[in-house]
């Protein structure tokens, strides 16, 4: 079950503005890394959101993700669309294709359930990849960015973009944060715990998945749409299902069911994968080892590391404080 404790509250406000004082303080590289942050965080909430809270491993959020790209990018583009409208086509779209996956699913676990949905990213990434109305493989130009100049914002900037790309991970977050903490989201964490006793308590499983997979289809759908107006261009290796394996990557890295540590482990994945690749060009080997080691060292993933480590020492640090009120 979902809880908003002090400490992720600080993990999060500390990251958000650490990120915004490095992109009004950094390169131009340097906002587009913040973007990049941003991009994955949004989309490795979503997937924390069923995988850390409901047991739900999804490897069809890259799919989820870039068929959101695509909406955004059909809407903006083919029907000539305003990118509000684009946004909205996007979140929708994302959410329909993720409550269709979750219904579809809902009576398989474990590793049959992982293959459903890989299976399902596959096919959304054969259908763009052969639609030439997609512009199939060359992918689809000429996206334009939500026009914000009604409140003073030109995301035509690339300081001002960065900052709204931040500003939706706390948005992302926040409503993330609400569902889970609803009723549903407490039935749906009742539903990983045991779900053959919420069914015999009559509670219709499948309508809660469903709808915990569209919800977070949605989440990433808004992702996507931050990436088609990032770079305003969408190609099929948006939806290509290795994505999806690397944001499994970065919630597991940041700390599964904890939901701020997948936007830590965000920041850590693309800031490392920086600076290694100045270094060398087998980087992928270097995160694999610290996978491997955030894993092995109980799996909790660096936020959780960093909680337990927090909580041993508030425990050591009690009992030397009865001792001193005793005396």
């Amino acid at each position: 079950m979902f809880h908003q404790t002090k400490l992720k509250t600080f993990v999060l406000l500390a990251i958000l503005v650490g990120l915004i004082i490095y992109t009004m303080n950094g390169s131009y590289f340097g906002r587009e890394l913040v973007v990049e942050v941003a991009i994955l965080a949004i989309l490795a909430i979503s997937v924390d959101m069923v995988s850390g809270y409901g047991g739900m491993v999804s490897l069809c959020h890259g799919a989820i993700f870039g068929l959101g790209a695509y909406a955004y990018a059909a809407v903006n583009v083919l029907m000539g669309g305003p990118p509000a409208l684009a946004v909205v086509a996007a979140i929708v779209a994302a959410f329909t294709f993720g409550f269709a996956v979750g219904a579809v699913t809902s009576r398989t676990r474990g590793i049959f359930f992982i293959m459903a949905t890989l299976a399902f990213g596959q096919m959304i990434y054969v259908m763009i990849f052969d639609s030439k109305s997609l512009g199939g493989d060359d992918g689809m130009w000429g996206l334009t960015r939500l026009d914000l100049s009604a409140i003073g914002v030109n995301l035509e900037s690339g300081v001002q973009f960065a900052i709204f790309s931040v500003l939706c991970i706390g948005l992302t977050y926040v409503v993330a944060a609400l569902i889970l903490r609803s009723a549903f989201g407490r039935t749906f964490s009742g539903i990983h715990e045991n779900e053959d006793r919420m069914r015999a308590l009559g509670t219709p499983v499948w309508k809660f998945k469903a709808l915990a997979f569209g919800l977070s289809g949605s989440l990433a759908g808004i992702a996507g749409a931050l990436a088609a107006q990032h770079t305003m261009f969408v190609s099929p290796e948006l939806v290509i299902w290795t994505f999806s394996g690397e944001v499994l990557i970065v919630v597991i890295l940041g700390g599964l069911g904890t939901l701020v540590g997948p936007v830590l482990g965000a920041v850590v994945m693309v800031f490392l994968k920086h600076e290694i690749s100045n270094i060398t060009t087998y980087w992928h080997m270097i995160i694999g080892i610290l996978l491997i080691i955030t894993v092995m060292a109980g799996g909790r993933g660096i936020y959780g590391g960093l909680e337990q480590y927090l909580a041993r020492r508030a425990a050591k640090a009690a009992p030397a404080s009865g001792a001193k009120t005793d005396a």
